[in-house]
């Protein structure tokens, strides 16, 4: 069996707290949901953000049991978010595992997420920290304004600012809470809080642009949906956004047929987008983004823990490579 890297090994112990926690607390007096539930906790997520929570919260020496209490309240509500983008993308299966609105109805899949929400904000409200409260209220605000703003629009502008600030809604703003938050539980100087705002910034910007370089060359089984499905449903990332800055004739003819909601384009510019150089200029800019999110880990003094961190925001790349 492969080993496990070593910032994943460090926490180990302090992520099965976590998920212990959420485990416990989303038990509900009917066992059918609860094995649903529990599945969605179980199903081999890399725990991303608790893991950069409790690595930085050691970095920084926070008490560890209010760190666990917001990695569970981050968790949950990055699942919640999961469960309801599911159901909008018809998702059928997410980590090579049947998804809630592949069993539930519509209504119930909703439910569901709207019950994890509760739970995520219950959770960060036990962290015992007013301040955290309002920055995770206010981060949940952003999530779904963004998604809504997607949904609506389907953002099919060429301007990659208007990229930028969607998949800050969508991914990063998540990312800079927990990065935040930790500082803020640790007691750490408004000065650093900012290095921290702007790590958790620049590294879930590149976690998300990493996602849209999966949609297009990660394997439809894992993925739970088709190749390019973003694309499909009219939503431009940045490979397809690169792609058509320099194909703008290609871009016309793909807005004249979201109109008709005509596939066969789809196929072809998916096709296209894969054999040019798009697809390495997106990881490039993903690299770009990580490095800058490492440079602000500058600010904090050598130690085990940071050194860590940083191996864990690098391995990250390692799915697109």
């Amino acid at each position: 069996m492969k080993q496990k890297p070593s910032f994943y090994r460090i926490v180990q112990k302090d992520i099965q707290s976590v998920e212990q926690l959420i485990i416990e607390s989303i038990q509900m007096d009917r066992p059918d949901v609860n094995i649903l539930l529990k599945q969605l906790f179980t199903s081999g997520g890399k725990r991303i953000r608790p893991n950069i929570a409790l690595l930085l919260g050691k970095m920084l020496g926070a008490e560890n049991r209010r760190i666990i209490t917001l990695s569970s309240a981050i968790e949950m509500l990055h699942t919640a978010t999961l469960v309801h983008d599911d159901l909008i993308d018809n998702s059928l299966f997410r980590r090579g595992n049947t998804t809630l609105n592949a069993i539930w109805t519509p209504a119930a899949t909703v439910l569901a997420g709207d019950y994890l929400f509760a739970k995520a904000a219950e959770h960060a409200a036990n962290t015992d920290s007013l301040v955290v409260m309002k920055l995770f209220s206010q981060t949940l605000s952003i999530i779904v304004r963004g998604e809504i703003t997607q949904f609506l629009e389907k953002n099919n502008s060429l301007e990659l600012q208007d990229y930028y600030d969607r998949i800050y809604a969508k991914t990063a703003s998540l990312f800079q809470t927990t990065s935040i938050s930790t500082g803020i539980l640790a007691g750490t100087a408004p000065a650093e809080v900012e290095e921290l705002k702007l790590f958790g910034h620049d590294i879930g910007m590149a976690f998300q642009i990493i996602d849209d370089v999966l949609d297009f060359t990660g394997e439809q089984q894992t993925l739970g949906k088709p190749i390019g499905s973003d694309l499909r449903n009219n939503i431009l990332t940045l490979p397809s956004l690169l792609y058509f800055q320099d194909h703008k004739k290609e871009y016309k003819q793909f807005i004249k047929d979201t109109k008709s909601n005509g596939q066969g384009i789809r196929d072809v510019l998916i096709q296209n987008i894969l054999a040019g150089s798009v697809i390495e200029k997106s990881i490039d800019q993903a690299k770009t983004f990580i490095h800058q999110g490492l440079n602000h880990l500058d600010a904090f003094p050598s130690s085990e823990f940071k050194t860590e961190l940083k191996a864990l925001t690098l391995d990250s790349l390692t799915r697109v490579q």
